[in-house]
């Protein structure tokens, strides 16, 4: 492991930077946001690429950066109008998106600076990242202890290990914000990654992409990746729903049971046999075609990198029949993620 200076924020906050490799594939940390900064993996002639959207200098994700690898929280996705009630209180959060709460608003996790402790062992690399957010943060009740544990395995798996607890109930809903290329960062569109989702469900959004609260069937529509599908095959199609979100935008209801890890998605790249497996505990996963990255503001093009973005369904503390994102004292929330880099010949 090798730890640098990343540079400082306009507060003089420090930030680090770290350098995880396991012999074949090397992943960069940052604790500016706990976030994955790149991951440099092998296609099948053994050539390493950076998979991921980074950028080089700590200034550049402080102005271009659309969540680029990031920790989101204290409530990752929306928030219809930033507003839930919990225990008979309104809460009102942050709106930072259109009428909407997005991300953990503002000054999210996003934005926090994480405290590292980096570790080796069992022949495992890692950082272990930790964060106190203060009772009224963003307009969340209650103080959240918060620790994102990101260990490279022998295996080439990226594990992400989430735990929190809290002082006062309150909803939270960790993931990372990690925008991937398999065929290398900033070659190309995504459209003929070859995708699959084991979700025989999604949750249909509205024109603000809040959830109907609909659960629909994935059979028949362009939300159908139960076998492996180019991205880029009906994404432009005649249909509601990808209209609403320029394309993939959307929360998939993953098969099994919530809180066991199980495969929730895997990807190839057809060019450089790069592939991804995501497996997760978590009740469902975004699956984003980067519609709105711009070469003009982050120097990306349009659907030029995907995100998976493990998660609990969006604005879940206004729908009670969606999984419970609420968490009260005395309790830990834990989750895990698992992203496997590997190649096909």
């Amino acid at each position: 492991m090798n730890r640098s200076s990343f540079g400082r924020l306009p507060d003089g906050s420090a930030v680090d930077r770290f350098v995880l490799t396991n012999g074949r594939i090397e992943v960069g940390l940052m604790s500016y946001g706990a976030a994955i900064i790149s991951v440099r993996a092998p296609d099948r002639d053994g050539r390493l690429e950076d998979v991921v959207l980074g950028f080089d200098t700590l200034e550049d994700y402080l102005t271009r950066s659309r969540y680029f690898g990031t920790v989101v929280g204290r409530v990752g996705n929306r928030i219809a109008r930033g507003r839930f009630t919990l225990d008979e209180v309104e809460y009102q959060l942050a709106v930072n998106n259109g009428a909407n709460h997005l991300h953990g608003g503002n000054r999210g996790f996003d934005k926090a600076v994480w405290r590292p402790e980096p570790f080796e062992r069992d022949g495992a690399t890692g950082v272990a990242f930790s964060y106190t957010s203060v009772d009224g943060e963003e307009g969340y009740p209650g103080m959240l202890q918060t620790s994102v544990t990101c260990t490279l395995t022998p295996g080439n798996e990226l594990v992400l290990r989430y735990q929190a607890t809290c002082d006062k109930p309150t909803p939270v809903n960790l993931t990372n914000h990690s925008y991937f290329n398999l065929a290398g960062r900033g070659r190309g569109d995504i459209l003929r990654h070859q995708l699959t989702l084991d979700a025989d469900r999604y949750t249909p959004v509205d024109e603000a992409m809040i959830p109907t609260g609909e659960i629909a069937g994935v059979e028949g529509t362009p939300f159908d990746f139960r076998t492996s599908t180019a991205i880029g095959a009906r994404i432009d199609g005649a249909d509601e729903q990808l209209r609403r979100g320029n394309g993939y935008d959307h929360n998939f209801v993953l098969n099994g049971a919530p809180g066991s890890l199980r495969r929730a998605a895997s990807v190839m790249e057809p060019g450089s046999g790069r592939t991804l497996q995501v497996s997760t505990t978590e009740p469902g996963v975004q699956f984003y075609s980067g519609n709105h990255l711009d070469l003009a503001h982050n120097g990306f093009e349009r659907r030029g990198a995907f995100c998976l973005e493990t998660q609990h369904f969006p604005d879940s503390p206004n729908h009670p029949l969606f999984p419970s994102t609420i968490l009260r004292p005395g309790r830990t929330y834990e989750s895990t993620t698992v992203f496997i880099f590997g190649v096909t010949p």
